[in-house]
């Protein structure tokens, strides 16, 4: 391998990381909101944030240039008291693998509360413990196996995210050139012997994470 193929592996493991550690932290927060309290539009708050899963990923990439750009709804806002834009960084390869691999999070982690039995939880309230101890002590640990699912099929997504990357942060050689875009890039210009090592390596990693994925979630049921 050489030193391009090796910052690519790198950036794409910590893109994914830091998309990962963000997408557990919101969408525990939205899916505890979404499974247990009842409000309206609910359900369209679901679809918004579920969006991101079904649009194709360059529709989601244009999305996050109208807001995000430099001359977008919030970037413009940022560029003008920083004079720095998100754009064409490996942070927005890190914004864009957030967006798309939220909504795994969501649903896996959101079923995962919603199984909880509602005994338990309101056994908690009539010991006196009030909703954010009870969300601590009975709700995460009982949903620790969905959320752990639902984080590794996130990092998965992230690990392998390209169309809103490509979008959004370009293909920058040793500054945005994640795996996938690089796998593309290498296809495109015909080297083949490091583009199948990528494709191997990215397919053998992606076999692990769902293997993974799958025990917990079949411990979950």
């Amino acid at each position: 391998m050489d030193s391009s193929i090796i910052f690519s592996l790198r950036l794409s493991f910590q893109v994914a990381l830091i998309s990962t550690l963000f997408v557990a932290a919101v969408g525990i927060c939205v899916s505890y909101v979404l499974a247990r309290k009842e409000f309206r539009g609910r359900e369209l708050v679901d679809i918004l944030f579920t969006l991101p899963l079904v649009l194709p990923p360059t529709v989601t990439g244009y999305y996050l240039i109208v807001l995000f750009g430099r001359n977008g709804i919030l970037g413009s806002y940022l560029y003008d008291l920083t004079g720095w834009s998100i754009m064409f960084t490996w942070y927005a390869a890190a914004l864009a693998s957030f967006v798309v691999s939220l909504p795994l999070m969501i649903k896996t982690t959101r079923a995962a509360f919603e199984s909880i039995d509602r005994n338990l939880i309101d056994a908690s309230y009539t010991l006196g413990h009030s909703e954010f101890v009870t969300f601590l002590r009975v709700v995460l640990p009982l949903a620790k196996k969905g959320i752990i699912a639902g984080a590794i099929l996130s990092f998965a997504r992230a690990l392998g995210e390209f169309g809103a990357t490509l979008m959004v942060a370009g293909n920058i050689p040793g500054k945005t050139n994640t795996m996938p875009i690089s796998i593309y890039s290498l296809a495109n210009s015909g080297e083949w012997s490091q583009a199948n090592f990528l494709v191997i390596f990215f397919t053998v990693m992606s076999a692990l994470f769902l293997f993974a994925a799958n025990r917990f979630s079949k411990r979950i049921l």
